[in-house]
């Protein structure tokens, strides 16, 4: 069955240069306080969030990893908010200010399966997957 209903329109989360510098400067860096420096100075900034999160993952830290890679989901909800996202509708992932927030969608669902949380984590991964379906695929 064809669904007659128009998709809601992609929602595309502005760049933000600076922050995009600091982060790649982290990552460089490649240490955890050079990120927690980053998600510091730009709290609202998802992509600051999830490399703590995958960090805190790969080091066995789930609690820790939820916590991070919560506040990135949730920052990330207040900014496609302000960008016309009505709770729906697509988030591309090939849009590279999108995928801070995705890689935080898809750590939470990790942390979550991890810590024995299951119905969290199935809602974000299939978040993940309705966001995105690439999203879900190249994160998982």
């Amino acid at each position: 069955m064809q669904n007659l209903l128009p998709e809601p329109p992609a929602t595309l989360l502005p760049a933000d240069a600076e922050a995009d510098k600091a982060l790649a400067a982290a990552a460089a860096a490649g240490t955890a306080e050079a990120h927690k420096a980053v998600a510091a100075k730009y709290p609202a900034y998802s992509a600051a969030w999830a490399p703590l999160a995958s960090e805190a993952l790969a080091k066995g830290d789930p609690v820790t990893a939820y916590a991070f890679a919560r506040t990135g989901y949730h920052r990330g909800l207040d900014a496609l908010r302000r960008n016309g996202w009505k709770g729906h509708g697509p988030v591309p992932w090939a849009h590279e200010a999108n995928q801070g927030f995705l890689r935080c969608l898809h750590a939470l669902a990790l942390a979550a399966a991890a810590i024995g949380e299951a119905d969290e984590a199935a809602r974000c991964a299939q978040f993940l997957r309705d966001s995105d379906p690439a999203a879900a695929d190249a994160l998982t």
